[in-house]
């Protein structure tokens, strides 16, 4: 089942082009890394599916146009965890959290038994119960991250949109954040995540889209697309390749040219 559909999508921002004929869709069960160099329009592509930016092209979800749903129907199909990490309000934890189901309750109806479970339940796949009860704009930068994850999770939708859901994290909350998107998509749920980590991406994800210049330059498996002559062309680096436990693994070592004299 296609989830998200984009077909010859172009955007421009202040007069200048980002995007430009970007076609892909994405079924159930796919986590789709979205890679590439600063500036190849990764958050833009992110921000058009949502439909917050004015574009060109066909963008589709669940089968349905974005630009004839309304914000609360894109929200009950697509949940976006965006590259910010503040929280405006002087809330407790769970209460920003909670807000993850407001596009599946009328106006303002209480919180029900299953959307406290769902509440629980998201806390609890990022690791935030202990601090349910504090105010969350006096958490540590990381700790907000994991507070924001949890909001989207409890959204429960079919497709999950995250702009660099690692930044700001330790190592130990960064593999449990990409093993659970890993977990959404084997249960029938597609995540699509913009990574800066090219080593994450190779191990965790089950597609890569790279993006260069506003355009798709590969789009396929990590083996596929990580490859010794593509990093030195797009990133312009040299990476170190190797695999354990049956995942590929990408570790960036210098930049692409001549050997640097010695010193």
């Amino acid at each position: 089942m296609t989830l998200l559909s984009v077909a010859g999508l172009a955007v421009s921002l202040g007069g200048k082009q980002v995007l430009r004929e970007v076609t892909f869709s994405v079924g159930s069960g796919e986590f789709v890394g979205l890679i590439g160099p600063n500036g190849a329009g990764k958050s833009t592509l992110l921000r058009s599916v949502l439909g917050l930016l004015p574009t060109d092209g066909a963008l589709q979800l669940n089968g349905q146009a974005i630009a004839a749903m309304s914000a609360k129907q894109r929200a009950a199909k697509a949940a976006y965890l965006a590259q910010e990490r503040e929280i405006a309000w002087a809330v407790p934890v769970e209460t920003v959290v909670a807000l993850g189901r407001s596009p599946n309750r009328p106006g303002f109806a209480a919180l029900g038994d299953t959307d406290r479970s769902i509440i629980d339940e998201a806390m609890r796949r990022m690791d935030v119960e202990a601090f349910r009860n504090r105010i969350a704009t006096e958490l540590s930068g990381g700790e907000k991250a994991r507070v924001l994850a949890a909001r989207a999770l409890a959204q429960d939708t079919p497709l999950l949109l995250a702009d660099e859901p690692t930044a700001g994290l330790d190592p130990s909350h960064q593999i449990a954040l990409m093993r659970l998107f890993g977990d959404l998509a084997r249960d029938g749920k597609s995540v699509v995540a913009s990574l800066h980590d090219l080593g994450l991406a190779a191990r965790w994800c089950s597609r890569l889209i790279l993006l260069d210049r506003g355009r798709i330059v590969a789009d396929g498996s990590p083996e596929n697309v990580l490859t010794r002559e593509t990093l030195r062309a797009v990133y312009g680096v040299e990476a170190f390749f190797g695999e354990a436990d049956g995942a590929r693994i990408v570790h960036p070592l210098d930049l692409a040219g001549p050997p640097r004299a010695a010193t």
